[in-house]
């Protein structure tokens, strides 16, 4: 796996240099592989709803340039997903005619998200006391075509695969 860092600026949460970043991934994956990734997948975090329109027009171009910069010819299938942490829904099972947390792994992906995107919550951790928080996914560009239970399924195993942690 690949993963890097960057630094911006205080108060700024569209990044500058994703071109970069994208061309270190995939220089980094071809030296492993011997080939180029034919998918990828971008989690992206820390944008609220009303950036998300910027995410899709300026932060995309931006990783769509970097595949053209690695090759003329190569366009692998990309999906970008906005990941917000702290989400004020709250979503409980009933077992027994008591409510308790959901079990790891629920995915709530209707009646609670809206029907124009294509978003989800999702249950990836447990809560020791007290009510545990859902993770909200946004998929705000998506040539994949993964289908929603996929894209749900490689989000909840990848969420377990943090690199950035020192």
């Amino acid at each position: 796996w690949f993963s890097r860092c960057i630094i911006q600026g205080s108060n700024t949460d569209i990044a500058d240099c994703l071109k970069v970043c994208m061309k270190g991934a995939i220089k980094r994956w071809q030296k492993c592989n011997n080939d180029l990734p034919g998918r990828i997948v971008v989690y992206r975090d820390g944008v609220g709803d009303g950036q998300l329109r910027m995410v899709v027009d300026y932060e995309v171009p931006q990783l769509l340039n970097s595949f053209q910069e690695t090759s003329i010819e190569y366009s692998p299938k990309l999906s970008v997903v906005v990941v917000r942490k702290r989400c004020i829904p709250r979503f409980f099972a009933e077992s027994n005619r008591e409510l308790q947390n959901p079990p790891l792994g629920t995915i709530v992906d209707s009646e609670a998200t809206r029907p124009e995107w294509y978003d989800f919550y999702l249950i990836s951790q447990v809560a020791r006391q007290g009510t545990v928080n859902p993770t909200y996914y946004n998929v705000v560009y998506d040539d994949n075509g993964l289908k929603p239970d996929h894209m749900q399924r490689l989000t909840y195993k990848m969420c377990h695969l943090y690199y950035n942690w020192p």
